[in-house]
């Protein structure tokens, strides 16, 4: 087997692989991406806050962060790091019990070495079945794709009168799998379109799940242009007889992407450059699609989603329960990992100067120790691959996941 850096490959086999001495060298190549010889991206670092910070004082600012949060919804820095810090406190003794828990039940299971860095996830994992009972093999078959999508347009109609009807063949299309549906109001108007591409095609396609605009709401010589979105996923495809089944996680996906359809798709604005997804705060674009995954865990939506692709059972009782209560499965340690993202991009592009004696890396340790009740390794060079913020649009916006998700 060959298992790349990829993190729907990476992660997986960090969880479920038994053999601790090749979980160390996967996790020891993916904390160095990108980080050594031509393809080092460190030098990059360094150059790219410069320029932001040249930049940002040519406008008169004196920091990337404030120029980037003046077309977002956070009043300023301050606010964004009161709510880094009021998270942080409510989070950290959490984290710390996480990594007790993990320790201790790696200690019951025989490991006589100190808990590391690759063990977190292998023995979060064990831990999760424990308590739960369950896995995502035993949900997978309650969630073939057509009852989730079936669900998924019932819940829209409920809550915004929309009805959505498949129109495959009436549009071209880029790969067999691809298909396309049509979006009504309340009066039957046609008011968009959106692709849905679903399944995972490793060889052409890459990992993750995104949305974007195909054609957005405008008037061009008077006429009305509708808005057209393309939705992206990499759920897993059928095999044979059998549909494509989901994971739970791959469910929460699919209504989040749609969340980012729907903002693109209902939008009234006429202008192209407000209309749909563009010209929404950054910080608030999340908000549609974290408030979508909520209906994941409500009690009517997902059990009228859940039944089994063969029997037609309706999702157990028990199986619902523990799906709630695992919602909530090592949080502080899960929200630590996101506010150390969205410190140090704060840090980096507020506080942080490249002229300065600091390196990057020192900066990067030092937030760690406020957010990481397990250190990092020293030789952790995430940064080198922290694409959100140096080549994604994340720029000193990195806090906006947390901020979206306190308002959904």
């Amino acid at each position: 087997w060959r298992f790349t850096l990829d993190v729907p490959i990476a992660m997986p086999f960090l969880q479920h692989c038994r053999k601790r001495d090749l979980r160390e060298t996967l996790y020891r190549a993916y904390v160095t991406r990108a980080s050594d010889g031509e393809t080092d991206n460190a030098p990059l670092i360094d150059e790219i806050l410069a320029l932001r910070r040249e930049r940002a004082s040519l406008l008169g600012y004196t920091s990337y962060a404030e120029v980037s949060l003046t077309s977002k919804m956070a009043m300023g820095v301050e606010a964004v790091e009161e709510m880094f810090e009021t998270l942080r406190e409510a989070s950290w003794e959490a984290g710390n019990r996480d990594l007790d828990d993990l320790r201790e039940l790696a200690t019951k299971s025989g490991q006589q070495e100190p808990l590391a860095q690759w063990d977190a996830a292998f023995w979060s994992e064990r831990l999760r079945e424990s308590r739960f009972d369950f896995t995502d093999e035993d949900l997978r078959p309650y969630f073939s794709l057509d009852r989730v999508l079936d669900g998924l347009f019932s819940l829209c109609h409920r809550l915004f009168g929309i009805t959505v009807e498949a129109a495959d063949g009436q549009a071209p299309i880029w790969h067999e799998d691809v298909r396309y549906f049509i979006v009504h109001d309340e009066q039957q108007n046609e008011r968009a379109g959106f692709y849905l591409d679903p399944y995972s095609r490793p060889e052409t396609k890459r990992g993750g799940a995104w949305m974007n605009e195909c054609l957005v709401r405008c008037r061009i010589d008077g006429q009305l242009q509708l808005p057209v979105a393309h939705l992206i996923c990499n759920s897993t495809p059928p095999v044979g007889d059998r549909p494509s089944l989901m994971t739970f996680r791959e469910v929460e996906t699919l209504f989040h992407e749609f969340g980012h359809g729907l903002q693109h798709m209902m939008t009234t604005v006429e202008h192209a450059d407000a209309s749909g997804i563009n010209g929404v705060e950054w910080d608030a674009v999340e908000l549609p699609s974290q408030f979508m995954e909520n209906w994941c865990y409500h009690r009517p939506t997902l059990l009228g989603i859940a039944r089994h692709y063969e029997t037609g059972e309706v999702l157990p009782e028990d199986l619902f329960e523990k799906l709630c209560r695992a919602r909530t499965y090592r949080a502080g340690s899960l929200m630590l990992r996101q506010l150390n993202f969205g410190m140090l991009d704060m840090h980096l592009h507020h506080q942080f100067d490249p002229a300065g004696e600091d390196t990057v890396l020192e900066v990067q340790q030092r937030i760690a120790e406020q957010t990481s009740p397990l250190p990092p390794l020293p030789e952790n060079r995430f940064l080198c691959g922290f694409q959100h913020i140096f080549a994604g649009g994340y720029a000193a916006g990195y806090y906006s996941y947390k901020w979206a998700e306190v308002l959904s």
